[in-house]
């Protein structure tokens, strides 16, 4: 079954990026020209999906604003003859459908996800978190979605991470099937490092059959007191129902200040408009370091 639907969590509070997220969503700081979650709705709809739920909080109406039509600001492009800006304007306003659900309370991801099953029904869904751009020349949700096509199973986007990161993160028991394919047996959540199955863990992207709505309604709170959607997808796991798929694109981490200057830097430095002149302004500055 082809994934035409997801969900983009983005109801946090960003409170690893502070003072900068107290009046603007997190998911609204800039990459340059756009905003973080321009980019992971237009992954989105790069890989075929045509229907986008996202998950928002009290004062992230501004999120929905972004996409939504501006009247007077496209009457003044038209006016003054900027084509161009009001193409651009006007491609992110009918992107996709995308609609919007509160989570009134931060009760973790797998409380975000849960509220989506009105949305999805019995479908299988992507979900691509609020935190995290993943930049590359294919759609690491696409490269997901290929692999739920032919194999029928949930998967989630992995990468090998640090030490350090592992513990903050999710750990994955895994058996390879080809160099970027491989079973999930195990997972779990901000592990302990004696307790690390891997340095394999989950990073921003997952497909999902419908059935994970049922386990959730079932799992116990975990970690932090919320309810993990790890915690649902371990059951998947253990019933031969999971596999992963290490993406090719770069994945960003914008709800840290490293990642959100590293994503600065490095989109920038590709970018046609400012991309040179970065280049050399970053050459001076390193004879200065």
């Amino acid at each position: 079954m082809k994934v035409k639907k997801a969900i983009i969590p983005a109801a946090g509070l960003g409170t690893r990026v502070l003072p900068a997220s107290k009046a603007l969503p997190k998911e609204m700081l800039p990459i340059v020209d756009k905003p973080a979650i321009q980019y992971i709705v237009e992954e989105a709809v790069s890989a075929g999906i045509t229907d986008i739920l996202i998950i928002t909080n009290r004062g992230k109406g501004v999120i929905e604003d972004h996409f939504d039509h501006s009247v007077e600001l496209e009457a003044m492009l038209e006016q003054r003859g900027n084509t161009q800006m009001l193409e651009a304007l006007e491609n992110t306003a009918n992107l996709a459908n995308i609609y919007y659900i509160r989570q009134r309370q931060t009760k973790g991801l797998g409380d975000a996800v849960l509220r989506a099953k009105e949305f999805v029904g019995n479908e299988p869904f992507a979900v691509l978190y609020g935190d995290d751009v993943v930049v590359g020349e294919v759609p690491a949700i696409g490269e997901l979605c290929d692999v739920y096509e032919k194999y029928g199973k949930s998967v989630v986007g992995i990468k090998e991470v640090s030490d350090e990161l592992i513990v903050k993160y999710s750990s994955l028991k895994i058996n390879a099937v080809s160099d970027c394919l491989f079973n999930v047996t195990d997972m779990v959540e901000k592990p302990k490092l004696s307790e690390k199955f891997s340095n394999y863990s989950v990073l921003g992207r997952c497909v999902l059959d419908g059935e994970i709505f049922g386990i959730l309604e079932k799992t116990p709170y975990g970690a932090g007191n919320e309810l993990q959607l790890t915690d649902a997808m371990k059951e998947l796991a253990r019933n031969n129902k999971m596999m992963g798929f290490e993406f090719s694109g770069k994945r960003y981490d914008m709800g840290s200040k490293i990642g959100i200057l590293k994503a600065n830097i490095e989109v920038g430095l590709d970018h046609k408009e400012i991309g040179e002149e970065l280049k050399e302004y970053i050459k001076d500055l390193a004879k200065k370091l």
